[in-house]
C-alpha cells in the first residue's frame, strides 16, 4: 500500500530516502486522481523493497504543495537523493510511470 505522505513526515520519508521515491500529489475531488490512484497502489506492491511509493493530500498538506510548485493534479513527482529528478503532471497510462521510476533504479 502506497505510504501517506504528509507536511510533517515529508522530509523523513521522501527527502532522507536511501532509494528513489514517487510522491502522487491528489485529492478526493479530482477525478483524474481517482484514474491514477489504482495505478499507484499496484506499483507499490511491484517496486516494494525496491522504491518508495507514497501519496501527498494537497488539501491537506499546502506547504509541501506549495513548495513544489503543485499547480496542476495528479502530479507526480520522482525523487532520488531528496531531488526532483522528474515529473508526470495529469493522468497517464501505467507503463509511462512504471518507466520513469525504473530509470530512477538503473
Amino acid at each position: 500500500m502506497a505510504i501517506e505522505i504528509n507536511d510533517t513526515n515529508f522530509e523523513e520519508v521522501v527527502l532522507k530516502s536511501t532509494k528513489p521515491v514517487l510522491v502522487d500529489f491528489w485529492a478526493e475531488w479530482c477525478g483524474p486522481c481517482r484514474m491514477v490512484g489504482p495505478v499507484v497502489e499496484e506499483m507499490s506492491k511491484e517496486f516494494e523493497g525496491k522504491a518508495i511509493i507514497g501519496k501527498l493530500n494537497v488539501d491537506f498538506n499546502p506547504k509541501v504543495s506549495m513548495d513544489y510548485g503543485i499547480m496542476s493534479i495528479p502530479a507526480l513527482l520522482f525523487f532520488k537523493d531528496g531531488k526532483v529528478v522528474d515529473k508526470q503532471v495529469g493522468a497517464v497510462p501505467k507503463h509511462v510511470l512504471v518507466n520513469k521510476l525504473e530509470a530512477q533504479l538503473a
